[in-house]
């Protein structure tokens, strides 16, 4: 697959830096990006792509079978609905879009063109992931209780006004876009959709206008409940546990720390994993290295050029932002809110 990177920040690097020169299933041969640097242009010519003049270009040229969005959430609706146009295939960083009927809008003008769109949860290509999932779909863990999920970095702290990152329209409830998406995107395909959620969140310490400490309660369609906390104002951190009445099993990880290198964002996201079962010793192991990025940007290409179907089902991206409209709406009337 020849693919155009549009959006050229730390992530869209990340990304590009995931598969060139190494994968034989996808390569970036062209990029566009807002604000063009010296540093982009570097960059660019490393790994050997083309700068072209904007969004627009990179759809106009036929020689590009797909693009990849790491652009500000707000933008992904309208350069979907244009890639669509033009016969382009996208694979769309997270969180998708801004609203479910933005969701409903995109997947309808990908599904009418024929072309693959998939969303950037890499989380959920991770073995340790694949494991878990394999452990509650089995009934190892007897029937589910609940799920809790902590996320945090200190990204925010460094954050400067104008910065679309601090913007509060582009990240709403803190740090729920940047991570708490990636535990409602598990836990929608460990247990299913959700069907009401309660949100507190608030400013404490960023220098930005925007909130750092968030946390949310949830109830799931099968009757289950879950927990889900974010902080952009402290060390970084990631923990994933899920209760069973045969026992839990917890998973600890990193968050995308601000200056980590490429290969840690990619390849350790998850670290000590432990399983207590209710008789017995628990038992605790190292989760293994895996690149997460090249892992889904693989299964983008494999499922564009007609083999199996990209993992996160269209119907579970839609589902996901339909999750946050009602986490956003419960922290502005502060009570709990319906999944529509």
């Amino acid at each position: 697959m020849r693919a155009a990177i549009a959006g050229l920040g730390w992530w869209g690097k990340t990304l590009v830096e995931a598969v060139q020169g190494q994968s034989k299933e996808i390569r970036f041969v062209a990029g566009a990006t807002r604000t063009v640097t010296p540093e982009v242009q570097a960059f660019a010519k490393a790994q050997g792509f083309d700068l072209r003049a904007s969004y627009d270009e990179l759809l106009k040229d036929p020689a590009i079978d797909a693009v990849v969005l790491t652009t500000p959430n707000s933008m992904h609706l309208a350069q979907i609905v244009a890639a669509s146009g033009a016969g382009k295939h996208v694979f769309c960083e997270k969180p998708f879009v801004m609203t479910k009927a933005d969701a409903d809008t995109a997947v309808a003008a990908m599904r009418k063109a024929g072309l693959t769109l998939a969303l950037d949860y890499n989380r959920r290509f991770h073995p340790t992931i694949a494991d878990l999932r394999e452990r509650v779909r089995t009934g190892a863990l007897g029937t589910i209780l609940h799920f809790e999920g902590t996320v945090t970095f200190p990204n925010a702290l460094y954050l400067k006004p104008g910065q679309w990152r601090a913007d509060r329209a582009e990240t709403p409830c803190g740090g729920l876009m940047p991570m708490g998406v990636h535990v409602i995107d598990a836990a929608i395909d460990l247990f299913g959709e959700v069907d009401e959620v309660y949100c507190q969140s608030f400013h404490r310490a960023v220098p930005v206008d925007a909130d750092d400490t968030t946390s949310i309660l949830f109830r799931m369609k099968n009757g289950m409940s879950g927990y889900l906390g974010t902080m952009t104002a402290t060390a970084g951190s990631f923990r994933l546990q899920v209760y069973g009445s045969e026992g839990w099993i917890r998973i600890n990880g990193i968050t995308h720390v601000a200056g980590a290198s490429s290969e840690e964002r990619r390849s350790h996201l998850f670290g000590e994993c432990t399983f207590q079962p209710v008789k017995g010793a628990s038992r605790t192991w190292q989760a293994e290295a895996y690149d997460v990025s090249r892992a889904a940007l693989e299964a983008f290409a494999r499922a564009a050029a007609g083999g199996p179907a990209y993992p996160i089902p269209p119907e579970q991206m839609v589902h996901g932002v339909a999750v946050a409209d009602a986490i956003i709406r419960s922290a502005a009337s502060g009570k709990a809110e319906k999944v529509l």
